[in-house]
């Protein structure tokens, strides 16, 4: 099992990406934001909404509540509206994880998913499920800049340690 001080650090990391992420989708315009460029989601945007509302609904989940359903991602125009909303989530997932006891991460999960199937599992594979997810699309959100002629944030692990020295 993963210990907690790893969890804490590899959210951490998940939010100090996210952040670099969405600074380097500030500078364009509407148009290219909502572009369908291709990838598991069309854009940058719906990309971008993606990870935001799967965190959300991750720790809806966590704390015993299993939304049916997403908000639009059309509801998040730009970077600074998806920004506004995440950090929302971001406030109620360091908090939910800050309130963590070692032994917590053991305990079973039970949720039904979007498809109103029921899974149990222990709260620390759902943990790394989520963060092991936000690492997959955050490469798709580097090719899509790059396939929009924008340039991308560097996001490597090392760097965001060495940006915490």
């Amino acid at each position: 099992m993963i210990p907690l001080t790893t969890f804490k650090q590899l959210f951490d990391y998940n939010y100090w990406t996210r952040d670099r992420q969405l600074e380097a989708c500030a500078p364009l315009a509407p148009e290219l934001f909502t572009r369908a460029v291709g990838g598991s989601f069309p854009s940058l945007r719906d990309t971008l909404a993606h990870l935001m509302l799967v965190e959300w609904i991750w720790h809806e989940r966590w704390c015993g509540r299993s939304p049916r359903t997403f908000p639009a991602y059309a509801e998040f125009p730009s970077p600074e509206a998806l920004g506004r909303r995440w950090s929302e989530i971001e406030r109620d997932v360091r908090g939910f994880v800050a309130g963590l006891a070692d032994d917590a991460l053991a305990r079973p999960v039970t949720y039904s998913n979007l498809k109103g199937e029921t899974w149990t599992y222990p709260l620390w594979r759902l943990l790394y499920h989520l963060l092991n997810h936000q690492s997959y699309h955050r490469g798709q959100v580097t090719s899509q800049l790059r396939q929009l002629g924008a340039t991308p944030a560097p996001v490597d692990f090392l760097l965001y340690l060495d940006a915490r020295k």
